[in-house]
């Protein structure tokens, strides 16, 4: 097969003949000898060598023989240096120079290995080789180190055996010296961790006596206080004494299970509202044991909790003080709260203040959100700024205003019930409480007390609400009730409407006194200039005396002074005819008449809003018709119609509560079909008969 592939016996492999002749040999080395005890290479590899040598036209050199030439010419070489210089090695500058014998010394060895104890056989037995004649070695005398002279005696040999064994002797003591040196530093390391251990266990024996101190004092029969007292003492000392071991030996669980018992006879006794910050001292001392931030650090932690509050828990499991406060003090909030009258702030809101740094997050937003939001809003919702009393009982929470009562609670809620932009919480109930109240409001009865504390806290949200709920009340007013009358002026109306002027931006109301002040104002003076007992004397003081009711902020307006200029133009322009002696009845009468312009604009507004908001069906309009109506006359009788978020289950139709107290409790459930109220029947609550707005239902939501 290879000679039909071109190949011709006798010659190498390849095109060129150039591969090997032979195959190639392996030669096995024997077993257990290393690198280079035998000559690796085989004939069959030298052969190929030389081969490929004579085909460069090159000598081919073997290994062996290389290494021969080499080993002549290093002793050509020595030979000539020595005759030529005497004994001694060539250098690099052609000189020659003896080589130095280095020796070293009795006192050198024990140097070298203190503590090292040779006997004196061994250093008498040792024969010193360093001078012409042959002696033994003393401690002056020197050890030869090496020579370079062969050691052909018998006292040579032992000589040489005793340094080396003394050299062992000496390399050993090293290596016991180093072991002596681990072990004595092993030896220090297990004495620091056992005094580390005693430390501990004189630690943890220290805490085993002070919680058993805890559970004696928890069983001993002292009276209440005095039992508090020992309680929080003894709490505080362990705080004091084992402050950095508290999370490590979990001691805020003994604490807690000492302190529970203790805290429960307390809550018993305790009058929230009459005592707001009794025991928060006591448990503003024993923080630490408590589980709880230091008192540097509770700023921070309730910045950082601002914006979700406490809403959302990441630990899975409440701590043994928080389990505490849920069970114990939050049930006693909840039972103080019921009965807590809103116009009184000031003990709640103290106890408020006191109990916040020692509050859970979840406890504080449970607090406001499930507890003290809601009554604030039901309260809220009773309100009634209007001026009246009732025939058979006197409310003051309705008339007394929300900024002495509801403010005070500004500074504690979270920051999501003081959203502007949310769709629930206290300020979205607050802004529309007074878009109701506004909307409802008479004009005739002045501003509207408290405003300007709102205008603190909703800022530009109170304009919008004036310019939609509160100024087409106040067009309105003026296109009704005012009437420019020269001989009788009556102008309780405009100082009605000019009375909210610090309420409103110079502009709007400008904009309200052309649109509803100067038609009117002009119309009558048009009048006034065309009748035949037209005084111009007269008119010019009327001009004045009305330009003195006006305020300097309206009368600084531009568009005001434009309906002046109108009136001056007026009385020029008659004047002009009376000169030329045509009739006053030619003057042409003011462009504008007595229309409502801004009224009508916003109107239709409101109508357009209210109509995009209605559900398509009539029913559903005439029900929130009559729904208007009825909480029209639960206002007048000082009810309160509070939705309860349910359904009657055969109508569907959603129940609300008829009731007169403050709370939103009590009172009679009822629903709205048509224009029909269905109340619950008395003694059968799945019964509901229909009934009138008159006294007997203002009797059944009083509870008589």
């Amino acid at each position: 097969m290879m000679a039909k592939m071109g190949y011709k016996e006798g010659q190498g492999l390849g095109k060129g003949g150039e591969g090997i002749v032979n195959p190639i040999e392996v030669k096995l080395r024997p077993q257990g000898a290393g690198v280079g005890a035998v000559k690796e290479r085989t004939e069959q590899y030298k052969e190929e060598q030389r081969r490929a040598a004579e085909r460069r036209g090159e000598e081919y050199e073997d290994s062996s023989e290389e290494e021969r030439k080499a080993r002549k010419e290093r002793r050509k070489k020595t030979k000539g240096g020595v005759s030529g210089a005497g004994s001694g090695t060539s250098t690099p500058g052609g000189g020659s120079r003896k080589q130095k014998t280095r020796y070293k010394t009795v006192a050198d060895v024990q140097a070298a290995a203190p503590g090292l104890d040779v006997p004196p056989q061994m250093l008498s037995s040792i024969i010193d080789a360093t001078g012409n004649q042959t002696k033994m070695l003393t401690s002056t005398a020197g050890l030869m180190l090496g020579t370079g002279q062969p050691a052909d005696t018998e006292a040579d040999k032992i000589a040489k055996r005793e340094k080396m064994e003394l050299e062992a002797f000496i390399e050993a003591w090293h290596g016991v010296q180093e072991q002596k040196i681990y072990v004595e530093e092993q030896a220090g390391q297990h004495q620091l961790e056992a005094d580390q251990q005693k430390d501990e266990l004189r630690r943890l024996q220290a805490v085993v006596e002070a919680v058993e101190s805890l559970r004696l004092t928890a069983s001993s029969n002292t009276d209440e206080h005095g039992e508090w007292t020992t309680v929080i003492d003894k709490v505080k000392k362990i705080q004091e004494d084992h402050q950095h071991d508290v999370e490590r030996y979990g001691l805020s669980e003994a604490a807690i299970g000492a302190l529970t018992p203790v805290f429960k006879k307390q809550m018993a006794s305790w009058e929230p509202l009459e005592h707001p910050d009794s025991m928060v001292p006591d448990l503003q001392t024993i923080r630490v044991m408590l589980g709880l931030h230091p008192l540097e650090q509770v700023a921070t932690k309730h910045a950082d909790l601002d914006d979700d509050y406490g809403r959302s828990r990441r630990q899975k499991a409440t701590s043994h003080y928080e389990t505490m406060m849920y069970t114990i003090w939050l049930p006693k909030l909840r039972t103080a709260i019921t009965n807590w009258d809103v116009l009184n702030h000031n003990p709640l809101t103290s106890l408020v203040h006191a109990w916040r740094p020692l509050l859970p997050a979840f406890i504080y937003s449970n607090l406001l959100d499930q507890l003290i939001v809601p009554k604030l809003t039901a309260a809220l919702q009773t309100w009634d700024p209007r001026k009246r009393t009732h025939h058979h009982k006197t409310v003051t929470l309705k008339h007394a205003q929300p900024h002495t009562w509801l403010f005070p609670w500004l500074p504690y809620l979270p920051p999501y019930q003081l959203d502007p932009k949310a769709t629930s919480g206290l300020l979205t109930s607050l802004k529309r409480r007074l878009r109701q109240v506004l909307d409802g409001w008479d004009v005739a009865s002045g501003v509207l007390p408290g405003l300007l504390e709102w205008r603190n806290l909703l800022h530009s949200e109170l304009d919008h609400i004036f310019v939609n709920h509160l100024l087409p009340r106040l067009a309105r007013h003026l296109s009704q009730h005012f009437e420019v009358d020269p001989s009788d002026q009556d102008l309780t109306p405009l100082e009605n409407v000019l009375g909210w002027e610090k309420h409103f931006k110079s502009e709007t109301l400008a904009r309200l006194l052309v649109a509803e002040f100067f038609p009117k104002w002009l119309s009558t003076l048009h009048l006034w200039l065309t009748s035949d007992e037209a005084s111009f004397q007269e008119i010019g003081q009327w001009l004045v005396w009305w330009k003195q009711q006006i305020p300097e902020p309206l009368m600084a307006n531009a568009d005001v002074q434009r309906e002046w200029q109108k009136g001056d133009q007026m009385i020029n322009r008659a004047l002009d005819l009376q000169e030329e002696g045509r009739p006053l009845t030619e003057l042409a009468a003011p462009a504008a008449g007595p229309a409502r312009p801004i009224a009508k604009e916003i109107g239709k507004k409101m109508e357009a809003q209210a109509a995009a908001a209605k559900p398509p069906p009539v029913a559903q309009d005439l029900v929130q018709d009559f729904k208007d109506i009825v909480e029209n006359w639960c206002a007048e009788e000082d009810l309160t119609m509070v939705p309860l978020r349910e359904a009657h289950p055969q109508t569907g139709s959603p129940l609300f509560r008829i009731t007169a107290s403050a709370t939103g409790k009590g009172g009679v459930i009822v629903y709205i079909k048509g224009d029909i109220i269905w109340a619950q029947k008395k003694g059968d609550r799945s019964v509901y008969e229909p009934v009138g707005l008159d006294e007997k239902l203002v009797e059944r939501a009083e509870g008589r």
